[in-house]
């Protein structure tokens, strides 16, 4: 009789994937992708007041913190090696209006944050968004006259916010707002005011998603917002106008790129990244943590290992780093190795 082992070398030509798999050192040694603290932004929330820690229920384990518990946060933080946090406020509604006129007040919540944590903990990077979702009455991102999200109009105040957070200390402006124009418009604004050295990490390809509702919930916009935002973010549908967005950002002047939502967008992160070679970043959403979150408080999914193999995903489909709100989470795992 013929030797079983015989025929299977016959069929695999002598080539068996297992031998480097056969004990945890050959595994390290051939392993193509690592995850690091490196990797890793920490979106945050912030609210008025002092002493504020309140949880957001539909994101469990993450919370809205008043400007001193943020302080607090950042510190630990930068001591697990975490490189950037990036905010996001909840501001009163009564200074919400129809063109988000808060987001250009010098001492808004966002500023207030970007000024405290500089401050205190100035080797953390401070990435702010420029959008008016928090800041209008509608939750729309921009400026909505008639049934319209008017795109000049809202440029030319986001690059008014971008200048007051670059004044207040943010290292990246990351606009999310979608709108035509509005790297070149950013670029050209913080370079004529002086900063020169605050980067851009465009929100390349934002895609009308839905994975926001529990971010949405976070920032107090959910009962807000008046029709939805199709005209201007990305159809889940669009591969290759994802890219041409993309392309229209690297011309004018981006320095990082983002890929938002994460997971479902993979090929999208791997795309960008193949085409520009530019850093790229994906943002796991609010509803991909939730997902994983509630499947584990479910007991259905071990939720430690599952939030460790998404991360290592984004950093197998080219990203140099992703936004997550595992961060604290997965920083102190990886601190004990």
């Amino acid at each position: 009789m013929q030797d079983k082992t015989h025929l299977v070398d016959e069929i695999t030509g002598h080539r068996r994937m297992r031998r480097n798999r056969k004990a945890d050192w050959t595994r390290r040694l051939v392993q193509e992708n690592r995850l690091t603290v490196d990797d890793l932004i920490w979106p945050v929330f912030i609210v008025p007041g002092s002493n504020i820690v309140e949880p957001i229920p539909a994101m469990p384990g993450v919370n809205r913190m008043s400007v001193d518990r943020l302080v607090e946060a950042a510190k630990e933080a930068a001591d697990l090696g975490i490189p950037a946090i990036a905010t996001f406020p909840n501001i009163e509604m009564e200074l919400r209006d129809e063109t988000g006129s808060n987001a250009l007040e010098a001492n808004n919540l966002i500023n207030q944050a970007t000024i405290a944590v500089k401050k205190a903990v100035p080797n953390i990077g401070m990435i702010t968004d420029v959008a008016l979702d928090p800041f209008t009455s509608h939750g729309h991102d921009g400026i909505l006259r008639g049934d319209e999200i008017v795109n000049d109009e809202t440029v030319d105040q986001v690059v008014r916010a971008a200048i007051l957070q670059a004044e207040a200390g943010s290292d990246i402006i990351s606009p999310s707002e979608m709108m035509d124009g509005r790297i070149g418009a950013i670029r050209r604004g913080l370079d004529a005011a002086g900063h020169q050295n605050v980067g851009i990490m465009a929100y390349a390809t934002k895609f009308s998603s839905g994975y926001y509702g529990p971010y949405r919930e976070a920032i107090s916009t959910a009962g807000l917002l008046k029709g939805d935002k199709n005209s201007y973010y990305i159809s889940p549908a669009n591969g290759m106008e994802a890219i041409r967005d993309a392309a229209l950002d690297v011309e004018e002047g981006a320095d990082m790129l983002m890929v938002k939502p994460g997971l479902p967008y993979l090929d999208i992160c791997w795309r960008l990244k193949e085409n520009f070679g530019l850093p790229t970043f994906a943002y796991q959403v609010s509803g991909e943590y939730t997902q994983i979150k509630a499947a584990a408080m479910n007991g259905w999914i071990d939720g430690e290992r599952v939030m460790m193999e998404t991360l290592l995903c984004f950093k197998r489909a080219g990203c140099d780093g992703v936004l997550t709100y595992f961060a604290i989470e997965a920083a102190r795992k990886l601190a004990k190795g």
